[in-house]
């Protein structure tokens, strides 16, 4: 799918975005309101080499009656050796998804890779915190991967019944999954977290937080965090996701 990509492709290109061109092998309707789609890499995993890593993403092109229009999502089971993987798309109004619902075999993206990175903490935390939502759940995923050893909490905002059903990959031996049914535009979650969060903090300096919700809730949790638990800017790994009226 030719997509142009008007400023914002310059500017990307500028700052040395490099261009693929991703096709769709199959697709895989996981509920109602999630899609997983797998592709060919056009050779980016390749030219990823040793930069691959948790969570990276890619910023994909969609066309919106002609004018360009990009999102980003995080890449699921790369496999550099085949150069395939999928993506997986939390289904709402927009045209990213739009494009999802109809995907056949044969369709193309064009992406962008750039901006895309990953900083380990160090020290390796002794639990991982993780607050997230269906749109953020690849890169929570990925996360499960690549600290398979590492005992996990994951507050998991859900939207929709059918988002309990979603594949988290858990360790039953090591992970603990709590469900937060949406509420308040955020609320309930962001009161879930304070009111639980706190007792798994036995050490700001050692704790560690990834959280992807909605911009609003991230900034809050991320404030909360930062101020009321203290917790150092290098422990909290906080990322807006996604807009209520975004695509």
């Amino acid at each position: 799918m030719a997509v142009g990509k008007g400023w914002e492709g310059v500017v990307l290109k500028l700052l040395r975005g490099k261009d693929f061109t991703f096709t769709v092998t199959g697709a895989e309707q996981v509920t109602p309101h999630y899609r997983r789609i797998e592709f060919t890499d056009g050779g980016l995993l390749a030219a990823a080499g040793d930069s691959a890593h948790p969570t990276m993403w890619v910023r994909l092109w969609f066309s919106d009656n002609g004018k360009p229009h990009q999102r980003a999502y995080t890449l699921v089971d790369p496999d550099p050796a085949a150069g395939t993987f999928a993506l997986e798309f939390a289904l709402h109004e927009g045209v990213a998804s739009d494009w999802a619902r109809n995907a056949t075999v044969g369709d193309t993206l064009e992406a962008t890779v750039q901006g895309t990175g990953f900083a380990a903490p160090e020290p390796a935390p002794e639990r991982l915190l993780m607050i997230g939502d269906p749109a953020s759940l690849p890169a929570i995923n990925s996360l499960l991967d690549a600290y398979r050893q590492t005992p996990a909490t994951i507050w998991f905002e859900t939207h929709h019944e059918a988002d309990a059903d979603l594949p988290v990959r858990l360790d039953p031996d090591r992970h603990d999954l709590r469900l937060v049914p949406r509420s308040g535009d955020g609320a309930a979650l962001v009161e879930r977290i304070r009111a639980e969060l706190p007792a798994l903090v036995a050490d700001p300096e050692s704790a560690y937080v990834w959280l992807a919700c909605d911009t609003a809730t991230t900034r809050t949790l991320t404030g909360y965090l930062r101020k009321d638990l203290r917790l150092p800017k290098q422990r909290v790994n906080g990322l807006g996701y996604w807009r209520p009226t975004a695509a």
